[in-house]
């Protein structure tokens, strides 16, 4: 793989800015919708299952549910947001989480509240693209990528502060007010944007029609979907450590919910870690393929250390190799995403459209594996999907990179 992921020498161009803080805390805020709809119920699954009378594999297609509607919404509204603007899909979609979000919390069944969380996820793709590609529209290279770095930095605190927020909530709230909690969330979401976001797209710049073709465009250039599908494996790995771990934590490990809550906010907080990092990294001019190539050895390794430590007399001790999978995935993830959005040049909202996709397609795949696998009594299936994902994603990566050295002149222009 070293010799796949080596990184050709760039062309140095005059620094461009990066997008200013206070921008990127906006975006942020909008973007947070998805992280905050799957850290903020996981300390309430298990009363989930004893209210609704099912089964943990049933709760866990809840969050399932969500990983699919965010992958199918997300090319949705990319174009949409290349034709009409980014502040106008982004109001309409803020407008549509809120009602659904509202019908969640009403749900009688476990099959409308899969089904609610479906729609949910389908509207509330939409801060997630948008964000992404306001920051390509304000700047580009190492520019861009060290803001995209600072704002998933930012975005990183809503995991951190999700499932503490979550795990109080359980001990003092029924389920369905944790999710109420969330629909309050989603309709500050939506006056943020009302009175803070303005329009980065002038339009001059906007495509004369819908052109979902565009999506395709993006889809034939291998080095943006190598580095996008690394992403996904990334965030699989992660994806399936979290629908798996409020069973594990708290019928493994026996934890209570707010000790479940505080453990998992300590893990995203290793992502805001990989995440601060990357944006210091880029900030140095340091090439994101070398920061990937020194995380995926880690990030494997780690996963390993994980069903090793399941395995023995102490299972508490995962809880080491699981913060430094994750430390490791932030770091994975944001400068993957970072060279994906580069080589989407000319492209930016079809480009955030397909990213989002391939981020979240693996994981839709990936989430229900552990509990298949009988991850509700055991951590075994947890470390081996984890394990699973970060090797794919490592060989996705080198083989990305395998390409991209074909075409040196190439990246170092898009980076430039």
């Amino acid at each position: 793989m070293t010799a796949a992921c080596a990184a050709p020498a760039l062309v140095v161009p005059a620094p461009a800015a990066p997008v200013a803080v206070r921008r990127l805390l906006v975006l942020a805020f909008i973007a947070a919708t998805s992280p905050l709809a799957v850290d903020l119920y996981l300390a309430s699954f298990p009363a989930i299952q004893r209210d609704l009378g099912t089964t943990p594999q049933m709760v866990q297609l809840t969050l399932t549910a969500y990983l699919v509607g965010v992958s199918v919404g997300q090319p949705i509204w990319g174009p949409l947001s290349d034709r009409f603007g980014r502040r106008v899909p982004l109001l309409v979609a803020c407008s549509l989480t809120l009602a659904s979000s509202v019908a969640i919390v009403l749900a009688p069944s476990i099959e409308l509240l899969i089904a609610g969380r479906f729609v949910q996820a389908l509207s509330a793709a939409a801060g997630m693209v948008i964000a992404r590609a306001m920051i390509s529209d304000l700047a580009d290279g190492y520019a861009g990528m060290q803001s995209l770095s600072v704002m998933m930095t930012i975005h990183a605190l809503v995991p951190v502060a999700g499932p503490v927020l979550g795990g109080v909530l359980a001990t003092m709230l029924p389920w369905r007010g944790v999710l109420a909690v969330l629909a309050s969330v989603v309709a500050v979401q939506l006056v943020v944007s009302v009175v803070l976001v303005r329009e980065t797209l002038p339009p001059g710049r906007r495509t004369s029609r819908l052109r979902y073709g565009d999506l395709l465009r993006v889809l034939r250039r291998p080095a943006f979907v190598s580095h996008a599908l690394t992403v996904g494996c990334a965030v699989a790995s992660v994806m399936a450590y979290v629908a798996a771990s409020p069973f594990v934590y708290q019928h493994v490990l026996g934890l209570s919910p707010l000790a479940f809550g505080a453990s998992f906010a300590v893990n995203a907080l290793g992502m805001v870690c990989g995440s601060l990092l990357s944006a210091r990294l880029a900030l140095r001019r340091v090439h994101p393929a070398r920061t990937v190539a020194w995380a995926l050895p880690g990030a494997t390794t780690s996963c390993l250390l994980v069903i090793v430590a399941s395995t023995s007399a102490w299972p508490l001790l995962m809880v080491a190799p699981v913060l430094t999978h994750a430390v490791c995935a932030g770091l994975v993830m944001t400068n993957c995403m970072g060279l994906a959005m580069a080589h989407a040049r000319g492209l930016p909202g079809a480009g955030s459209a397909v990213l989002g996709l391939l981020m979240f397609v693996p994981s839709t795949l990936a989430t229900p594996l552990p509990g298949v696998l009988g991850g509700a009594g055991s951590a075994v299936p947890m470390g081996a999907v984890m394990t699973g994902c970060t090797l794919v994603g490592a060989v996705v990566f080198a083989l990305g990179r395998w390409w991209t050295a074909r075409h040196a002149d190439s990246e170092a222009s898009l980076l430039g």
